[in-house]
């Protein structure tokens, strides 16, 4: 898997990424009701066992995790998860993103206080979890423009402790980018990359709008670009880089299986692309699984593997120091 180059993850959601096993410790701490208690009992309400109809179906799948977000101390806890998650698949380097609003709902915890805290987790993890991240604050979309402000504000006010990139993500067919073209343009100024879930729900102008539109540097998933190729050139010609996650778009009915997914076609095009888990937790895999699949299942020829590896190193929000330092460890 490795390739003899470092193995870098940059779409992967921490509120995506929950153990089964923290979930039952925190709902039972808590006295919280679950429909099961132990771990393949409840293994069903919270994993894709098989395909969902529909993104929206898929994003259900994220409520009893959300549960088990009960306070402060459970995000820190689940941040720091994420990240001896990441260093046991033997990943160099990560980007976790997330919504504050999303995984504070449930319990009513304040918007800042969920960044603050995720922060605290990635700041207490380094030199003692062998793996280097940063974080990505989500605006999720499915809530409107104005909590999206509140999100906004939460990400910027984490530019300082770790937080690199603002991403737009949800119901990406019920709220389009147009509705936060003015937050993104916020997040530049004040510093921050952005990023656009973009062509997993919605067509191929869905990605235009969020290269045009939200200007984003990178899309998450982005595969129905191939639908148009007018956009795959526009992807082509400013060099954007898709994260696409194959067993995902598979669990949300983006795809129809494996044979029918669109990366190595997205490849041979000349479109930047990176492989990626996006939600372990729920999708019951992790990173190795993916290149297992794009070897076995996508024929993926080493030198197109490696290409991803390139990629996603060249396009991680990294400084030009610490990208030295990650390849330095190949």
């Amino acid at each position: 898997m490795r390739h003899g180059y470092p193995l870098v993850e940059l779409h992967r959601h921490l509120d995506g990424n929950v153990r089964i096993e923290t979930v039952l410790d925190l709902c039972r701490r808590h006295g919280l009701e679950l429909p099961a208690w132990t771990v393949e009992e409840l293994r069903p309400h919270v994993q894709i066992l098989e395909r969902e109809p529909s993104l929206v179906h898929f994003i259900a799948k994220f409520e009893l995790l959300r549960r088990a977000m009960v306070d402060y101390d459970a995000v820190r806890r689940i941040v720091r998860e994420n990240l001896e998650d990441a260093a046991r698949e033997g990943i160099d380097y990560i980007e976790l993103r997330f919504s504050p609003w999303f995984m504070g709902e449930t319990h009513g915890l304040d918007t800042f206080g969920v960044v603050d805290a995720a922060c605290d987790a990635l700041e207490e993890g380094r030199g003692t979890i062998p793996v280097k991240a940063k974080l990505i604050g989500i605006i999720a979309r499915n809530y409107g423009p104005e909590i999206g402000r509140v999100e906004l504000a939460a990400a910027i006010r984490g530019r300082e402790r770790g937080v690199v990139a603002l991403d737009l993500a949800g119901d990406e067919a019920g709220y389009p980018g147009e509705l936060f073209v003015r937050h993104f343009q916020e997040a530049r100024e004040a510093g921050l990359h952005t990023i656009a879930h973009a062509g997993e729900a919605a067509g191929a102008e869905s990605v235009r709008q969020a290269v045009l539109g939200l200007r984003a540097e990178r899309i998450g998933h982005g595969i129905r670009a191939i639908e148009d190729p007018a956009v795959l050139d526009l992807l082509a010609e400013r060099e954007i880089t898709l994260e696409v996650c194959p067993t995902s778009n598979l669990h949300t009915s983006t795809v129809r299986d494996y044979r029918s997914h669109p990366l190595p076609a997205l490849l041979r095009r000349g479109i930047r692309c990176t492989l990626n888990t996006d939600d372990p937790s729920i999708s019951g895999l992790d990173l190795a699984h993916e290149y297992r699949v794009a070897s076995e299942e996508l024929g993926l020829s080493e030198a197109e593997i490696r290409r991803m590896q390139e990629t996603a190193v060249e396009a991680a929000f990294l400084t030009p120091e610490e990208r030295a330092g990650l390849l330095a460890v190949s």
